[in-house]
């Protein structure tokens, strides 16, 4: 039996490795086989062929016949992908558990003290990167506003506010909620009234024309630079810088509130 390449590959969906996919569908195109004759229709080495069939029982794709010779059964398609999406439920409930009793266990915070006392014997270069895309900054943003202990400083266009009202909401209210002071400036227009209105259940939203540009600051430590104009480039083109030196951090934080100063 000849299967084309492409559609073996396309089984690894139902996390098939090579030979399995091969012993499965030789399997199917019978119904019922002995190992040594799907080896030979699915040209997988007899040596292997017994480990394959019994991975393939264990994970629910075929039935062992007992008898002499050993046949095997194949399961239908439609249950096995049932099984296949319970199994991957099931794995991925047990993991969820695993990682919520990790996170309320001793063991987080060892790590947690761990990484503060490793950041202090960090030199700041290597706490500078870069930030690919409008996905991953924002991913980045949230993360940041999320961390936030103290204040969070945000200068942004018009568009970028309207942005920030749907993606990064979720992460400024939970700073809101340890009282982080939150202070957003940007250019207010019909267009974006409703995001204002949004924001300013998060903390205050000031309207600021002067000055276009795209940064934040947080805790007066860190900074979060968005290099591009966001009017004139693709999101997935979009780029941005993030600093976490305090002497770097405070020279934007004093430029944002210059701007905020201003009527």
């Amino acid at each position: 039996m000849i299967v084309q390449a492409d559609f073996l590959n396309r089984l690894k969906d139902f996390g098939l490795n090579s030979y399995e996919a091969k012993l499965w569908t030789a399997l199917l195109s019978r119904g019922v086989a002995t190992a040594g004759e799907l080896s030979d229709i699915a040209n997988v080495p007899r040596s292997r062929s017994y480990d394959v069939l019994e991975s393939l029982e264990k994970k629910g794709f075929v039935v062992m016949k007992l008898g002499k010779p050993i046949k095997y059964i194949a399961v239908p398609p439609s249950e096995v992908i049932e099984r296949v999406k319970k199994s991957i439920l099931d794995d991925a409930e047990k993991q969820s558990k695993i990682l919520e009793d990790l996170g309320n266990s001793e063991v987080l915070d060892e790590l947690t003290d761990l990484h503060k006392k490793g950041i202090n014997h960090v030199d700041p270069a290597d706490l500078t990167g870069a930030v690919k895309g409008s996905t991953n900054l924002y991913s980045h943003l949230g993360s940041a506003v999320k961390n936030a202990e103290k204040s969070v400083l945000i200068l942004t266009t018009g568009a970028g506010l309207a942005r920030k009202s749907i993606l990064l909401k979720n992460a400024l209210n939970k700073a809101k909620a340890k009282g982080v002071k939150i202070r957003i400036a940007a250019p207010i227009t019909k267009n974006n009234k409703s995001a204002q209105k949004a924001l300013s259940a998060c903390g205050q939203v000031k309207k600021v024309d002067s000055v276009k540009a795209r940064f934040c600051v947080i805790d007066g430590r860190s900074v979060v630079l968005m290099a591009m104009d966001d009017s004139k480039t693709h999101k997935n083109y979009d780029f941005g810088v993030w600093v976490n030196t305090e002497f770097f951090a405070k020279a934007f934080e004093n430029i944002f509130n210059m701007l905020w100063g201003r009527k």
